[in-house]
């Protein structure tokens, strides 16, 4: 048997849907992210960074290009003979297939892969946070104070406390209470879904607690453990972490990047995310190009105007396109005269020319209000929009679109466009 002090279980198989058309065909962690990565480039980067080795991925929705991202863990080092990464999807057994139904049926259903690493620690970490973190310094913590399971956590807005499992803590950090998503929250200390629980403990929550429907970490694990009086404590974060599950903060945090001084930076010599890197050619600027406070990925050739922008791979912005506050993600074309404001626009897309993105006033999404409620165009992969069309502000399109789906050459805010395929 090998063993491992500590192995790293990384939650991947999320659908992403408040992501929107974004996650139609891909998973949330595969989503590009900063115009060179994948937001799972983060939690790995932070793993082998850390000094952890061994991280079995668990994938479910949408895996196809998140397996064909990690491979076998070069970008990450993570390709060893004795631990590196592993792939776990669910599989059949000898009583039938079961999908992943939770957080914690997934991590159970694995048991026999942690087991043959016969580890001290497991860390649960999930696939979707953009945020730098020492797991050593997690796991010193969780030593020192001789913890069953230590949480990572983080002081957030009280307004926003209820999107979250909130933890009450007496002066030494020892967890007293533990609320899953509180209607009405008494802290604004939340869980960041980061766990580095002692496996002893940990093995024999996940087969007590197996039979429990949609068996999750945050609404049958930690309060389990909490009520059998293991010892739980708070680990404080104070440095970047930005959950992108809504297409707000997915385009905010990407804006952060572009600030002079940006909050979370990409740039630190010690402390590198790696990513997947193709072999393309470098950037094209043209002669008549202007480029104003933007992240501009290799490949892209710049005939246009980009302003505050974060441009992918291989995009190509055509002659007096302006491009400003967007997001465009590799191997879009968007055509000449076109104007894109605030867009997040995904791979592959084929914008027209002539075309105005995010015109008039914001209004109310007529599709899916809980996903779009913010002033962004939102363009899934693949689409294409033609010649010289209007789409208002907080719209979605997904697919082949043609210029008889644009009454009178628009579609107005808050409206949206799914072809074949389309999901909310």
């Amino acid at each position: 048997m090998i063993k491992k002090e500590m192995i790293a279980m990384l939650l991947a198989g999320g659908q992403g849907s408040r992501l929107g058309v974004l996650t139609q065909k891909v998973a949330k962690p595969a989503v590009s992210f900063g115009g060179k990565y994948r937001i799972i480039d983060f939690p790995l980067s932070n793993c082998i960074n850390s000094g952890v080795d061994t991280v079995g991925v668990l994938t479910q929705y949408q895996p196809l290009r998140l397996n064909t991202h990690i491979g076998i863990g070069i970008p990450w080092d993570l390709d060893r003979n004795v631990g590196g990464v592993t792939i776990l999807p669910p599989y059949e057994r000898s009583k039938g297939s079961d999908w992943y139904t939770g957080t914690a049926n997934a991590i159970y259903q694995n048991l026999e892969y942690m087991e043959s690493y016969n580890p001290e620690y497991v860390l649960i970490l999930s696939g979707d946070h953009i945020y730098k973190m020492d797991y050593e310094v997690m796991l010193d913590y969780h030593k020192a104070n001789n913890a069953d399971i230590t949480i990572a956590a983080m002081p957030v807005p009280i307004e926003e406390a209820s999107r979250f499992g909130i933890l009450i803590t007496d002066e030494s950090n020892r967890i007293m209470e533990f609320e899953e998503k509180p209607p009405a929250p008494r802290s604004n200390l939340a869980s960041m879904g980061i766990y580095i629980f002692s496996w002893p403990v940990l093995k024999e929550a996940l087969i007590k607690m197996k039979d429990e429907p949609g068996c999750d970490f945050g609404k049958h694990i930690i309060p389990y453990c909490h009520a059998r009086g293991d010892r739980e404590f708070a680990y404080e974060y104070n440095g970047y972490w930005k959950d992108v599950g809504t297409l707000g903060s997915y385009w905010e945090a990407n804006m952060e990047l572009i600030d002079i001084i940006p909050e979370f930076n990409l740039y630190e010599e010690y402390w590198k995310i790696y990513t997947k890197s193709d072999v393309i050619p470098p950037q094209y600027i043209s002669p008549d190009a202007s480029i104003e406070r933007s992240i501009i990925g290799e490949g892209t050739e710049v005939y246009g105007e980009v302003k505050n922008s974060v441009i992918g791979a291989g995009v190509t912005i055509g002659e007096g396109a302006v491009v400003r506050d967007s997001i465009i993600m590799q191997g879009t074309a968007i055509g000449a005269g076109t104007v894109v404001d605030k867009a997040i626009i995904a791979e592959h897309v084929v914008v027209g020319s002539g075309v105005e993105l995010g015109v008039g006033e914001y209004a109310e999404s007529t599709y899916a209000p809980k996903v779009y409620q913010f002033d962004l165009v939102t363009i899934g992969e693949n689409s294409v929009i033609p010649d010289g069309v209007k789409v208002g502000k907080n719209t979605a399109i997904a697919g082949e679109t043609e210029a008889s789906d644009y009454p009178d050459g628009l579609l107005a805010s808050g409206n949206y466009i799914i072809k074949a395929g389309g999901v909310k």
